[in-house]
């Protein structure tokens, strides 16, 4: 094949048949994308968990990670938010004209060491190349499929008055990392993405029949946006501390000379977890025992609605000198482009 991509690359002809099958196939192998159908024959039965998202993080190689090993560990992340084994994921590219072949073997390599990692099959899935300037480099759309094993399902509008929020480790890190690789500044050495697939610590919690009644992951718009959204769907207030959120140092320092604020910085390796009251010791020792929670902790409490908590919706910010501030959800685009 030629060292960089072209047009006919995506023509459906000979050269795109090399590339699906030299690029893809040979590095994807698994028995249901060897038949090379237009769809992937599955096996699966129960209630399903399915989730779609594109990829264009600028740049495309950042530190702690690419778009290929972040479009595979994103999607497994979404699924596992219902309390889901992840088990499938379909994969579609569309590629710039001109784009380095080796560049390309580099994000299929990342996506198939990602995949086998989380122990889910990539399945299916297509490649367009497009015109030069139709698209910027690469990106990458993924749809993962997996089985719901939690029961009751945990979803976005399940906190409720007394359960504690935990989150599995420091915030900030995918964000910065991203904007730093962006711009050319070299930051810490501990500034790296947090880019993981985290569905290990979830099932743990779902098999030690934790009851947990919220999971999601920090991506756009942070801890502080993500909290707003489950506060608004459950229709209760969150207060979180602030002197218990867990931001490494490096990403604190670096945020405040850029004069970014980490609660709003995406995470790409974490999970807020909101449990019973009862429940958050249990919940803990779980998520510390997993490869990518050693961190967790607990970082504030569900209220119900009143004068004095607060309305139906909000965030509140316990500060370090014993005031409160609203926590608002993201304003406007703080970092574009970083998943």
């Amino acid at each position: 094949m030629n060292d960089i991509l072209l047009l006919d690359h995506g023509s459906g002809g000979k050269a795109s048949h090399r590339l699906i099958n030299e690029v893809f196939v040979s590095r994807f192998s698994n028995p249901v994308l060897a038949g090379l159908n237009d769809a992937a024959r599955l096996e699966i039965s129960g209630p399903l968990a399915m989730s779609t998202d594109s990829y264009t993080v600028d740049p495309i190689f950042f530190p702690g990670g690419d778009i290929g090993s972040l479009a595979v560990h994103g999607t497994v992340n979404d699924v596992a938010m219902l309390g889901a084994e992840p088990l499938f994921i379909s994969c579609g590219f569309i590629i710039e004209e001109g784009f380095a072949l080796n560049q390309l073997i580099r994000i299929a390599d990342s996506m198939a060491l990602a995949a086998r990692s989380a122990g889910v099959s990539i399945v299916t899935g297509d490649t367009k190349v497009v015109p030069k300037g139709a698209v910027d480099k690469v990106f990458i759309n993924t749809t993962g499929l997996g089985r719901i094993i939690a029961e009751p399902m945990p979803h976005g509008g399940g906190a409720k008055a007394g359960d504690a929020v935990l989150i599995s480790g420091p915030v900030g890190d995918h964000g910065l990392a991203v904007m730093s690789s962006r711009a050319g500044i070299m930051l810490a050495a501990d500034v790296k993405s947090d880019s993981a697939a985290i569905h290990e610590m979830v099932l743990n919690l779902i098999r030690a029949e934790v009851e947990v009644h919220v999971l999601r992951d920090p991506t756009r718009g942070g801890l502080a946006t993500t909290l707003n959204e489950i506060a608004g769907q459950s229709q209760v207030v969150i207060e979180v501390e602030q002197a218990g959120i867990p931001v490494r140092s490096g990403v604190a320092q670096a945020a405040s000379v850029l004069g970014l604020d980490p609660l709003y910085l995406a995470c790409e390796g974490r999970v807020i977890v909101i449990v019973p009251e009862q429940a958050a010791g249990r919940a803990l020792e779980i998520m510390r025992s997993s490869p990518h929670g050693g961190q967790a902790c607990r970082i504030g409490s569900v209220l119900a609605p009143d004068p004095d908590s607060g309305r139906p919706g909000q965030v509140l910010l316990q500060t370090p000198i014993g005031g409160k501030r609203l926590l608002s959800m993201l304003e406007g685009e703080q970092l574009p482009r970083i998943c």
